[in-house]
C-alpha cells in the first residue's frame, strides 16, 4: 500500500465521518422539536386536568396557576425545561392565570418561529 492510497483512505473515512456528523446534528434538532412539542402538550393536559377537575372554564382567572400545575405531588413534578436551549412562556396571550380557551395555548417556547417548536395541531388537547 502506497502513501497516495492511503491519504484516500483516510480522506474517504474522514468524508463519511462528517456525513454522519451532519445526520447526527438534524437527528437531535428533530428529537429536541419532539420533546418539546411533548412538554406543551403534557402542561397543556395538566391545564385542562386542572380546570375540569375544579369546575373552570375557558377565561377563568385562577390565582397562582402555574404553582398549582407544577410542582411536588402536582400534574408535574418539575417545570419543563425546552431540550433545544428555548425558554418556555407561560400564558403568554391570555396571561399566566387565565385558563385559555379550548385550542389555544398555555405553554408556549422561544423557539416556536425559529425552529418550529410548536405543534402543528393542538386543537384537541
Amino acid at each position: 500500500m502506497t502513501l497516495l492510497e492511503l491519504t484516500i483512505v483516510i480522506l474517504v473515512l474522514m468524508s463519511l465521518i462528517s456525513i454522519l456528523f451532519v445526520g447526527a446534528q438534524a437527528w437531535k434538532r428533530g428529537s429536541d422539536r419532539t420533546m418539546c412539542i411533548m412538554n406543551i402538550q403534557t402542561m397543556q393536559k395538566a391545564m385542562r386536568s386542572y380546570a375540569n377537575l375544579y369546575g373552570y372554564g375557558d377565561g377563568d382567572s385562577v390565582a397562582a396557576l402555574r404553582e398549582r400545575l407544577v410542582g411536588s405531588g402536582r400534574y408535574l413534578e418539575t417545570a419543563p425545561t425546552c431540550p433545544g436551549g428555548g425558554s418556555y412562556n407561560y400564558g403568554e396571550e391570555y396571561g399566566t392565570d387565565t385558563i385559555p380557551p379550548i385550542g389555544d395555548l398555555y405553554l408556549s417556547c422561544s423557539l416556536s418561529s425559529s425552529q418550529n417548536h410548536v405543534p402543528a395541531n393542538h386543537a384537541e388537547w
